[in-house]
C-alpha cells in the first residue's frame, strides 16, 4: 500500500506550503512510505485528485486544495483531518495502516490525566509566584 500525497509544487500560498511540509515531514518522521503527486505540473494528477475527493469532503468552492491524502485509491483526508489524527495519536488509523510493532497508543483517559497534571502544576506555580510577589510587597 502506498500513501499518496497530492500537493502543489508551485503554490503561491505559504499556508498551503506549510501544510504540505507538515504532512510530508510527519510521514518521514514515522518512516511511512509515500508518493508525492504534483497537481501543479501534472493535469492528470490534478483531475484524479479532484474526481476522487468525496463530494461531502469538498469545500464550498468545490475544488479541494492540497494537501489531499489517499491510501492507494482510498481517500484518507485533507490537512485538517490529518492534523486532528496527529493530535489524537491516530495517524496510522487515519491512513488505513497497521501501526508498527511496539507502537503504543496512549489511551485517551490516560492522556487527559497527564494533561490535567500539567495544568495543576502550572496553576500551583502561578499560586506560588503570586504569594512570592505578595511577600515582596509586604517587605
Amino acid at each position: 500500500m502506498v500513501i499518496k500525497v497530492f500537493l502543489a509544487s508551485s503554490s503561491g500560498s505559504t499556508a498551503i506550503k506549510k501544510k504540505q511540509q507538515d504532512v510530508l515531514g510527519f510521514l518521514e518522521a514515522l518512516k511511512i512510505e509515500y508518493a508525492q503527486l504534483d497537481i501543479a505540473s501534472n493535469e492528470e494528477n490534478r483531475m484524479w485528485m479532484r474526481e476522487n475527493v468525496p463530494g461531502d469532503k469538498k469545500p464550498s468552492g468545490g475544488i479541494p486544495l492540497p494537501p489531499q491524502i489517499f491510501n492507494e485509491d482510498n481517500y484518507c483526508g485533507d490537512y485538517e483531518t490529518f492534523f486532528d489524527a496527529k493530535e489524537d495519536n491516530s495517524v496510522y488509523e487515519f491512513l488505513g495502516l497497521n501501526p508498527p510493532p511496539g507502537f503504543k497508543k496512549m489511551p485517551y483517559a490516560e492522556e487527559e490525566e497527564q494533561e490535567g497534571d500539567v495544568e495543576e502544576e502550572y496553576e500551583q506555580g502561578e499560586e506560588d509566584l503570586m504569594s512570592e510577589e505578595g511577600e515582596e510587597a509586604e517587605d
